[in-house]
């Protein structure tokens, strides 16, 4: 009998697709935000028009203790689980490269390591800002903590975008959030950013002197366009400064074909390497990577998973039998 014959057809996606025609972009209602961004507006929710408006003007929004004290608790005791943890991935230890931070821990793929991150991204608020910001459909982009500790630096000024080589204005990709798990401080790596610099054209290049700290309690997020010039702040206390970033993408920002899990993982090393590249195993610097690592270990890494799994599964099935 095959393992997989005991699961329950419900517990599985239905073969199916919707194969209808999703409504057409309407380029014609597309909103362009000085030099720097242009969008297509989706639906307005009346309950969120002042964090619209201070988006639309200055690029991002602070949403004050969002999440109540209790969730926050959670997060940072699993936080803090994570990164004592020899499977959390290689990042959880210290960053491995100045934009990560050498003394920046970050715990990649929290939606495969614990449930307790769940209720983040999908907070009511933010979809509502998304709804608003982003076509339908769209997309979990980046989802990880980020703990700057004592003695981080200030990381280089960026967009999150800024992978992307078009001009400005550009279309808007996507959205990203900074979630403070600990009271964001000037001092202890809060995110700095440079208000209304998603109105930016290409000849204006950003400084130092143009940053302003996030501050804001734990439970807080700030929600801001990718087109917005910001970084990690730096640590000059002696603790660390705990965070989640769930970044959001536009839902055509992928292939038509997935061909990372249509792909059968039993022998990719048979496949040319050029061709697994085309294929999407492949990253451009953090783009695409899965748990902090290449594609391809990450298939080897989820082949020992599945592995172990079907061993258990097996001696779960025979023990019923």
């Amino acid at each position: 009998m095959s393992l997989f014959s005991s699961i329950p057809y419900n517990h599985l996606w239905s073969a199916n697709i919707n194969t209808s025609h999703p409504r057409p972009a309407t380029i014609e209602n597309s909103i362009q935000l000085g030099n720097g961004t242009t969008f297509i507006p989706g639906k307005k929710d009346p309950s969120i028009e002042p964090l619209i408006a201070h988006v639309l003007k200055h690029g991002y929004v602070i949403l004050p203790s969002i999440f109540t004290p209790a969730q926050v608790e959670a997060a940072n005791n699993e936080v803090d689980r994570l990164q004592s943890a020899d499977t959390s991935g290689p990042a959880s230890k210290g960053g491995r490269n100045a934009f990560e931070g050498f003394e920046t821990k970050r715990v990649y793929a929290l939606a495969d390591k614990s449930r307790t991150f769940d209720c983040f991204p999908i907070d009511e608020t933010v979809l509502k800002l998304n709804d608003y910001f982003l076509q339908p459909n769209y997309l979990l982009n980046s989802f990880h903590t980020v703990a700057i500790g004592p003695g981080s630096r200030e990381q280089s000024i960026h967009t999150d975008d800024g992978l992307i080589p078009m001009p400005r204005p550009r279309p808007l990709f996507g959205i990203g959030t900074m979630i403070s798990l600990d009271d964001f401080t000037a001092m202890n790596g809060a995110t700095i950013l440079i208000p209304g610099s998603h109105l930016w054209g290409d000849d204006r290049k950003p400084t130092r002197e143009e940053m302003i700290p996030v501050i804001m309690p734990a439970g807080s997020m700030c929600y801001f366009l990718n087109t917005l010039w910001h970084s990690g702040g730096a640590n000059t206390t002696d603790t660390q400064r705990r965070s989640l970033t769930v970044q959001y993408c536009q839902p055509y920002i992928r292939p038509y074909e997935n061909m990372t899990v249509a792909t059968g993982w039993e022998d990719l090393d048979s496949v040319p390497k050029k061709l697994l590249q085309l294929m999407g195993f492949s990253t451009l610097d953090f783009m695409g990577h899965v748990d902090g690592r290449s594609p391809r270990a990450g298939v080897e890494m989820r082949k020992q998973r599945l592995m172990e799994w079907a061993l258990k599964e097996k001696e779960r099935v025979g023990s019923k039998l």
